[in-house]
């Protein structure tokens, strides 16, 4: 047994003390998952033996930590990974506006930098590495052709597949129709706007997706459009040629909230869309639809799939555009499970979906889990698991990777980690799920380091200045926006301190 004391331990030889850690960190964290997994377990091995060097595949989605050449502190990821376990950070506040925006200021995390728009500030990129800052800012205050570039912001996304350590990619969808493209250059503290797009008769940009070459937007109107944006990083002075229209599609189903994503396969281009479905005198349910296009834009197929009930009918009807007609859309896999959960009374406040979970949240103080499974002859979500375990209405969740997810109660004093792995097959991860046992709370403690214990304060006039944080790690006053997001070592939540000022709250596990 691994003692939870990370500093002050009896001096051991370096290469035993580094197996050591890195045997317990298998044995706790990657042996237990494995053996939820059908077919990887080897019942001839004992999970307290030191098998994490018999079989690399076996470490699932940690393989980068033992690939050869990497130099893993074995220590430092047990710590990490245990104060997850524990819901044990520490909180950081970078206050971002004296007052509300509204609508309110849109946030995507990205590795180390948060960027956040609103139609008062602009874009702004605040660095999460070490002492929390202002990295770059764009705004309507400059001079001349910049001044057209902004408005109000409605939709926020970065590159997924950006791998670049200095340049991110962002799109930013706004209220009349248009969206921009920007660039982010860390190291110079620079923000660029490459392209703009032209107003829209369709309405507001209402969601947007942003991977390798390929940009998805959605209208108010429910227009779903494929681009394929023709921006280089070579010359960031440059605008090569504006993005290309690939598709255009029109929607019946895309009810709000909902969450798009775009990925590119082996020669095609993959688009997600969930959205929340109403039922006829009986509630909300979950839909999804699944667009695959060849890298030019002409689609493959579309199926569409929801998480309805027998004798429940939604009011609603699949995706399609001008030259597909809805004869050609599969939706053999949209039937419904003859047994499951009954649609929610409530509008979910939030979705989120990273295959294979989809995760709902609900004003009602819960969340319901769907699992979605997708093959090349059929797409199907399965019945719901409802997760209980909020104190009070839950306005948003994100699913990240490993089959990790967080969510915040609307008043942002409640943030609450969840393992979804298993969550909707094993019967003690249901019962845990009914007990309200299935997740950790998160419980910030506050450090004395003065670095960490700082808020960061924007004045009206866009002066940073460092300022005391605040003596409560969670204020009951606050709400929380909705958003919340997450990675490795750190949760980020936009919370409102009342009428009085905006904030980002970092909790910072490791």
């Amino acid at each position: 047994m691994v003692k939870r004391q990370w500093a002050g331990e009896e001096k051991q030889d370096a290469p035993t003390f580094k197996r050591l850690w890195k045997s317990a960190y298998y044995s706790r964290f990657v042996f237990p998952r494995a053996c939820r997994i059908p077919g990887i377990r080897d019942h001839s091995v004992s999970s307290g033996s030191l098998i994490y060097s018999s079989r690399i595949s076996r470490w699932l989605e940690d393989e980068h930590l033992v690939k050869r050449g990497v130099e893993t502190d074995w220590k430092k990821q047990y710590k990490l990974r245990d104060n997850w376990a524990r819901g044990s950070c520490d909180v950081s506040e970078i206050q971002i506006a004296e007052w509300p925006s509204l609508p309110t200021t849109l946030v995507q995390l990205h590795g180390d930098v948060v960027v956040t728009a609103d139609e008062t500030h602009g874009i702004r990129a605040w660095s999460m590495k070490g002492s929390q800052r202002l990295l770059a800012t764009l705004d309507q205050s400059l001079d001349g052709q910049q001044a057209q570039i902004w408005g109000t912001p409605t939709s926020l996304a970065i590159n997924a597949s950006d791998n670049n350590t200095d340049r991110l990619s962002i799109s930013v969808g706004f209220i009349d129709g248009r969206f921009g493209i920007y660039i982010l250059k860390k190291a110079a503290g620079l923000l660029d706007c490459r392209y703009m797009h032209v107003a829209s008769s369709n309405g507001m940009i209402s969601a947007i997706a942003y991977a390798a070459e390929y940009l998805v937007t959605m209208t108010d109107a429910q227009l779903l459009s494929l681009y394929k944006p023709l921006v280089r990083f070579g010359d960031i002075d440059n605008i090569e040629d504006p993005p290309r229209l690939l598709a255009s599609l029109k929607s019946h189903t895309a009810w709000p909230p909902l969450t798009l994503s775009v990925r590119v396969s082996t020669g095609c281009v993959v688009i997600s869309v969930a959205y929340a479905i109403p039922y006829y005198l009986s509630g909300w349910s979950v839909g999804l639809q699944e667009l695959r296009f060849t890298t030019e834009g002409t689609m493959i197929h579309s199926r569409l799939s929801s998480a309805g009930v027998n004798g429940f009918h939604p009011l609603c009807a699949p995706i399609s555009g001008s030259s597909t007609p809805l004869s050609e859309i599969d939706t053999t896999s949209s039937k419904h499970p003859e047994h499951g959960l009954l649609p929610s009374l409530t509008k979910p406040t939030s979705l989120s979906y990273s295959h294979p979970y989809l995760l709902a949240s609900h004003p009602d103080n819960t969340l319901i889990l769907y699992l979605v499974q997708s093959n090349h002859r059929n797409l199907t979500i399965g019945s719901g698991s409802r997760l209980w375990g909020h104190t009070s209405s839950v306005s948003g969740a994100h699913v990240g990777d490993r089959g990790k997810a967080v969510s915040v109660s609307a008043h942002g004093g409640e943030i609450r980690i969840w393992e979804l792995e298993g969550g909707v097959n094993l019967t003690s991860s249901r019962r845990k799920a009914a007990a309200g046992q299935a997740s950790v709370q998160v419980r910030a403690e506050r450090k004395a380091s003065a670095g960490r214990s700082s808020a960061l304060r924007v004045s009206k006039d866009e002066r940073s200045r460092l300022t005391p944080s605040l003596a409560q790690s969670v204020d009951e006053m606050a709400t929380a926006k909705g958003w919340v997001g997450f990675d490795e070592e750190k949760v980020v939540v936009l919370r409102e301190e009342g009428h009085r000022s905006q904030a980002l709250v970092v909790y910072d596990f490791s």
